[in-house]
């Protein structure tokens, strides 16, 4: 299971506007906003924009200027897969260390969607004894019982992190994971295509590498 949630895009006329510094060709922007404030490329706009994405990491310099900012709630184990992308990101997360035991446990707390009912019937039972060890702990404040409750906790365990990234991160992410095993990244992948625009420089990026 994963949730991508209040995504916001910003920054895209300065990128735009940087990317025509080195011809200082900004006479020819021609981009504009629409009337609920999105930006709209122009043609010749757009045109660069392409050309410069396929031309190679030196020269799509700008689409690192383009940030996203959104909230994913996801499982421990693919968080430890996206926590590979360290550079030029930032995550705040929910805190498991301090808000752990401030909740009662239930199935929604968990990514639970393709297990059998063989499992499911096992999950629950870890669930109870989670909830047990969180009461207990609550009554008492034992350490060793706090322990016992972080380290009982399954990678199944769902955390929100707000992240921020740039389109540079994003794009190498999308080819990266885009035939993954895990469901999670393709539903990851579908939000990346979703964003402004990103469609249009994959399928550039696509079309080139044919």
């Amino acid at each position: 299971m994963i949730k991508l949630e209040r995504t916001d895009v910003m920054n895209f006329e300065n990128a735009m506007r940087g990317a025509r510094n080195p011809m200082n060709s900004w006479a020819r922007m021609d981009s504009s906003y629409d009337d609920e404030g999105n930006f709209v490329f122009g043609e010749n706009d757009i045109s660069l924009a392409k050309r410069l994405i396929c031309a190679g990491n030196d020269h799509r310099k700008f689409i690192r200027q383009i940030f996203v900012s959104v909230d994913i709630t996801a499982p421990l184990y693919w968080w430890k897969e996206y926590d590979t992308y360290k550079v030029g990101t930032v995550a705040n997360s929910t805190s498991t260390m301090h808000k752990i035991a401030s909740k009662e446990f239930s199935r929604e707390d968990f990514s639970c969607d393709f297990m059998n009912q063989e499992t499911l019937e096992q999950m629950d039972l870890v669930i109870a004894h989670l909830e047990k060890l969180r009461i207990q702990f609550n009554e008492t404040k034992d350490k060793e019982v706090w322990y016992s409750l972080i380290q009982f906790l399954p990678s199944s365990y769902n955390q929100m992190r707000t992240c921020t990234f740039n389109y540079e991160n994003v794009l190498n992410m999308y080819f990266s994971r885009r035939h993954h095993k895990l469901q999670e990244w393709h539903v990851f992948c579908d939000w990346v295509e979703s964003l402004p625009y990103m469609k249009e420089f994959i399928t550039a990026l696509e079309e080139k590498n044919k």
